[in-house]
């Protein structure tokens, strides 16, 4: 089978498709904890040498930055219009508007408002005040870098590419400007991972875990929203899931390198 044959039987079956993808995301998202956590832990609460405790945290940051930025700009070349990635897209799009109930839509249309703008600028600001309030200079910090960096990055990059979107006409969601890569994707995933890892540095431990599993469904589920609405291509959703990925981890790295150095200091 091939992919364009596997993008018409995948939008055949999206929502049993996007919930085994969910599922999929939160048992690795929970084994990921579960083996990593003594390494990317408070320093205090680490068992590692110092020295060795910056290496393996740089070096995990690095693989992802990395590996995120690959996916970025493998999908980003074969964008060209007529290829078997854009083929795949379209023919995925079309089986979602032939197969999708508008029940259903109506369901990710809701969800779609977790990834606005106008939702996400809120909630910056919000943590913004919050963590300067509480006095947590380093967080403010990492959180402001990391949520106004996208905001930038991700108009810039649609502006590269100029990408036209999937045509739409179901009437529930409107979008306008170009598609490639998804901004709600980026947004939700830098904007949601952040409050999980602000989570994770000021919750009871009990709380982490489910912390970061919410963030990790609600980032994903805003991403598929916009496939299942047909305002962006699955290709643009997962470009906007890579950069966002990889402008994330590393502003969390950042934070965490700059809290070393300076408690150092």
């Amino acid at each position: 089978m091939n992919i364009v044959s596997l993008a018409e039987q995948i939008g055949a079956h999206a929502v049993l498709v996007f919930f085994a993808l969910l599922a999929a995301l939160l048992a690795l998202t929970a084994a990921g904890w579960w083996s990593l956590q003594t390494h990317v832990m408070p320093r205090a609460q680490s068992a590692l040498p110092p020295l060795t405790f910056v290496l393996v945290n740089g070096l995990a940051g690095f693989g992802i930055v990395v590996g995120a930025a690959a996916l970025f700009a493998e999908i980003a070349e074969h964008l060209g219009a007529g290829g078997v990635m854009s083929l795949a897209d379209e023919t995925l799009t079309a089986a979602i508007r032939a197969n999708v109930a508008m029940s259903t839509l109506q369901v990710f249309a809701t969800i779609t408002h977790f990834g606005d703008v106008a939702v996400l600028t809120a909630l910056g600001a919000a943590v913004t005040v919050l963590l300067w309030l509480t006095r947590r200079r380093a967080l403010t910090l990492g959180w402001v870098m990391a949520v106004g960096g996208n905001a930038l990055l991700n108009p810039l990059l649609k502006r590269i590419f100029e990408r036209a979107r999937p045509v739409h006409d179901h009437g529930i969601v409107s979008e306008l400007g170009w598609s490639f890569p998804s901004g709600h994707s980026s947004a939700s995933t830098v904007t949601y991972g952040m409050l999980a890892y602000l989570a994770v540095r000021t919750l009871p431990g009990a709380w982490r875990l489910p912390a970061v599993l919410a963030a990790a469904a609600l980032a994903f589920s805003v991403g598929c929203s916009r496939i299942f609405l047909q305002v962006h291509f699955a290709s643009d959703v997962a470009a906007g899931f890579a950069s966002g990925l990889a402008w994330l981890t590393v502003c969390i790295v950042s934070v965490e390198l700059g809290r070393i150095y300076f408690r150092k200091g």
